[in-house]
């Protein structure tokens, strides 16, 4: 079997249809294309949300009262006010706990002037900065002596500025009023935007939780605590260590359902992840159906190529070509178009995924895995959907393929 005939053989064939070997290659190329730049979309997605979440804090651990495994179920007024100072207290000093911060907030309207927003009020401590990956700008975080002092004093985020005091407005030592109570402004945070869900994180007012707990909500429970913990590789040790604290304090028995609930940037992480792997595999489905739309593209031409070449067959095989000669010939021609029209695909989705990124601004990322496993598939499509037309050209009758016209 000489592989150099067969090839040359079967470009010559190519060659002669021109534009039906292009039509036949156009559906893989699409397929090809919409594969790679879909699984573009998904991972650029991805790495898009898990570095948003970062942003937040990944080491962040959320405690919040309440049990929210109980679904619908109606909690009483104790279980959202179980967290207490104390838990605080107890929890900061755990050896897999970096930083720690008590949290009350409170909803309503910031005013200055004659110029109001509404905005939330966070009641937290110097620490909490540094578990949200806040930055100070300008001026300076309130102190540990102003948490003791119930101080009003507050630093506010880009957000709130630019609502009250406008864009070139210089809020620093100016006096607001959150609720009738005045706040001074110490210092503004540093603008981070939105998150991955859709959240202003500029939207924000921090002041020592001292002031907000006795100066605007008058109770001495904890609406929650956020903690660091020393990395994200200890991430679980901590929430197990505070889980145990928790149980403890609130004496609940082995049995005894929480009054609390932990949440880590881990789970929300990997929550986020699961939807984004999802999308992308509906996404790669929708798009492989075109790959095997040029599939079977190519098996329609190849039929049709037999059809037409079924006395070139028959005297081919009548000077002496066996069945596999002609088998090889016909499925070296399937190939041929499925990996041209890969490789012509793999060029057309990265440019897609390129172009996407530059003009619609979407997070893409190309992965090897997928310009690779789009690229196989395609060149297994072309073995697979080639192998039939091939094959039959193969058992041809020699004596019928000469008398056909």
């Amino acid at each position: 079997m000489n592989w150099k005939n067969l090839i040359q053989i079967a470009f010559r064939a190519l060659n002669n249809n021109k534009l039906r070997c292009f039509l036949t290659m156009l559906g893989i190329m699409i397929g090809v294309a919409s594969v790679i730049a879909m699984l573009a979309i998904g991972q650029g997605s991805k790495r898009s949300i898990k570095a948003q979440i970062s942003e937040m804090g990944s080491n962040m651990i959320m405690i919040h009262p309440g049990n929210m495994r109980m679904g619908g179920v109606r909690q009483s007024a104790a279980d959202m006010e179980s967290l207490k100072l104390t838990d605080y207290e107890n929890i900061k000093d755990l050896p897999h706990i970096d930083l720690c911060s008590p949290s009350v907030n409170s909803s309503g309207q910031a005013i200055y002037g004659a110029n109001n927003t509404p905005t939330t009020l966070y009641g937290v401590n110097t620490a909490y900065t540094g578990i949200r990956m806040y930055d100070v700008a300008r001026g300076e975080m309130f102190t540990e002596d102003d948490i003791r002092r119930i101080s009003k004093v507050c630093v506010i985020g880009q957000t709130v500025a630019d609502e009250l005091f406008g864009e070139n407005g210089d809020p620093l030592g100016q006096t607001i009023r959150f609720n009738k109570t005045p706040f001074k402004i110490i210092g503004i945070l540093k603008k981070k935007g939105y998150n991955s869900m859709g959240q202003d994180q500029d939207d924000l007012i921090l002041a020592p939780y001292t002031s907000v707990q006795k100066r605007i909500l008058a109770i001495t429970h904890l609406r929650g605590i956020y903690a660091s913990a020393t990395s994200e590789e200890e991430s679980r040790q901590a929430i197990e260590e505070i889980r145990a604290v928790l149980r403890e304090n609130h004496r609940l028995g082995e049995f005894d359902e929480e009054d609390f609930t932990i949440r880590s940037q881990e789970e929300l992480s990997s929550m986020m992840s699961s939807t984004t792997n999802l999308m992308t595999v509906l996404l790669a489905c929708i798009a492989g159906i075109s790959l095997l739309v040029g599939g079977i593209g190519i098996m329609n031409i190849m039929y049709v190529s037999v059809t037409e070449r079924t006395r070139e067959i028959g005297l081919r095989m009548s000077i002496g070509a066996k069945g596999k000669h002609i088998l090889w010939q016909f499925l070296i021609e399937a190939v041929i178009i499925s990996v041209s029209g890969g490789l012509i695909g793999v060029l057309l989705g990265v440019g897609a995924a390129v172009a996407i990124k530059l003009i619609a601004g979407w997070p893409v990322y190309v992965q090897l895995y997928s310009v690779v496993l789009s690229f196989a598939v395609c060149t297994v499509t072309g073995i697979f959907f080639g192998w039939y037309p091939a094959r039959k050209a193969a058992s041809l009758d020699p004596i019928e393929a000469l008398r056909y016209e």
